[in-house]
């Protein structure tokens, strides 16, 4: 039930546009000839203490679409640099996006909205700032699939068709995004001032992060330090919960890596279905750089890139400077292992501990092995009795190689039977973290072919019911959960920019 006071359009309170110019640009969206409605997230709306009806109505459409801005918006495109597959490029910038502002949501947090798609900015590089409606539908799935999960993303408040083309490989439909974010700002919205030499920017973005999203680092002795400490934590967090779902983003420059720990820039991203450590879905990721089993060494390298743009705020003595910051990198691993490793255990029904995660890791290299499907395999181990290998038929005909899983769920039996938990109970547990239907690539390829080729937007909408409900198992929908036939397969995924 709504609240009585709920008003209609949203109410903005702008922080980050009242920061200096050097942190962006105002600019408008530019009007699009015919928006219609793809999807719009009525239970978001709810969050952000907007009427959905008002929202889906016509003044809401026209502000999704950016033909209108309500009062109080206050659109900027944002500044940043990035280290793009290692390579540093000074200037990148919101080239296709506009922050309309940020609201006040129902529980008092600040969150950004923002159009994708929406119109060229200072940024966009001779682009048109325009997308094909395939990536919004892509991003619109996937985060919105990811918060199911209960991983930290951006979210998605709307897809919108604009009734204009833009031009790719081939003319497409033009499609905008409004998303949702509680930051936009990256690792790379600090390389943007301090590999330039704008430390007095550095210490007014740092404290601009502190206020809004590390508010306990404010009482620190030394709170850039804490702050950099916090944000390592959130990210070995955020990157050991994509691991455990099969998750590779596919583009993790530092201008995609949020300092709040959420998934954001969803582009060439896809999800395993055969399990493989070194699988690369991007296009453009030709040397593995963002593989899966990269993605934990590559965010430890992109925080490095932010701890050297706080060193000046650490100690005056670089020196001291410097052995500070990379005193707090070094925790990373093991944030990173212990969310890990608890996250593994709980997937194969055990207590966290180093040997139980260990056996997880163990159940990995037979996968790898055994060609196994990754979210068929734990999901099927749920339903696997504790005492007894003889119905394990469902679960073993997914390796290449059975006499193998055999060997590995006799010591996972072993384990289990030690700790004494009911079948029942474990089956309940285990599929509260092993989903039963996960964004499969070539799922998505069905969904974005409908939009482009005919404006079709009954894969998405039947994906994203689906979806909503990762856990439960939802039998008449049972063909959904199924990998890949070989025609199927999609082995290569775009930014789609």
């Amino acid at each position: 039930m709504l609240p009585t006071n709920m008003p209609a359009a949203p109410r903005f309170d702008n922080s980050y546009a009242q920061l200096p110019k050097a942190f962006h640009d105002r600019v408008q969206p530019t009007p699009v000839a015919k928006p219609e409605p793809m999807m719009v997230n009525r239970q978001l709306a709810q969050e952000l203490g907007l009427d959905p009806d008002w929202l889906a109505g016509q003044e809401g459409l026209d502000m999704l679409a950016g033909n209108t801005l309500p009062a109080g918006a206050d659109p900027i495109a944002m500044g940043y640099a990035g280290h793009q597959f290692g390579q540093w490029v000074p200037r990148l910038g919101d080239g296709r996006a506009i922050l309309v502002g940020e609201v006040l949501d129902r529980h008092g947090e600040r969150r950004d909205i923002q159009l994708k798609g929406a119109g060229p900015t200072p940024y966009s590089r001779r682009g048109d700032g325009r997308s094909s409606i395939g990536p919004v539908v892509r991003e619109y799935l996937g985060s919105e699939f990811m918060n199911a999960l209960g991983i930290p993303t951006t979210r998605a408040l709307a897809a919108m068709s604009t009734g204009e083309n833009v031009l790719r490989q081939k003319p497409e439909p033009g499609g905008i995004l409004c998303r949702v974010a509680r930051s936009h700002v990256r690792v790379g919205t600090f390389e943007f001032f301090s590999r330039s030499g704008r430390l007095e920017q550095v210490r007014q973005l740092a404290d601009y992060v502190i206020a809004r999203h590390y508010p306990e680092c404010s009482g620190s002795e030394q709170p850039y330090a804490a702050l950099l400490s916090g944000i390592i934590k959130r990210q070995a967090h955020l990157v050991s919960n994509w691991l455990l779902v099969g998750f590779i983003h596919g583009v993790m420059n530092t201008d995609n890596c949020s300092i709040i720990g959420e998934t954001i820039d969803y582009g060439p991203f896809g999800f395993l279905d055969t399990f493989h450590p070194a699988t690369v879905y991007s296009s453009i990721d030709t040397g593995g750089r963002y593989a899966y089993n990269q993605q934990p060494a590559i965010a430890h390298w992109n925080l490095a890139r932010l701890a050297e743009c706080l060193l000046s705020l650490f100690n005056e003595d670089r020196q001291r400077a410097v052995e500070q910051a990379n005193e707090i990198l070094g925790e990373f691993p093991g944030h990173f292992e212990a969310h890990f490793h608890r996250g593994l255990a709980a997937k194969l029904g055990l207590s966290c501990s180093e040997e139980h995660a260990q056996l997880g890791l163990e159940l990995m290299d037979t996968m790898a092995a055994g060609e196994a499907d990754m979210m068929l395999v734990f999901r099927g181990l749920a339903s696997l009795p504790s005492g007894t290998s003889g119905n394990d038929e469902p679960v073993r005909s997914l390796f290449g190689d059975p006499a193998r899983f055999d060997a590995w769920a006799e010591q996972w039996r072993q384990r289990l039977q030690a700790e004494g938990v009911s079948d029942e109970a474990r089956k309940i547990s285990m599929s509260q973290v092993n989903p039963a239907f996960i964004l499969r690539n070539h799922l998505a390829q069905w969904a974005v072919d409908a939009a482009i080729d005919r404006l079709d937007f009954a894969p998405m909408k039947t994906l994203h019911k689906v979806l909503s409900r990762p856990f439960d198992e939802q039998p008449e929908h049972t063909q959904l959960a199924q990998p890949p036939k070989p025609q199927e397969r999609v082995l290569t995924t775009f930014c789609g920019t």
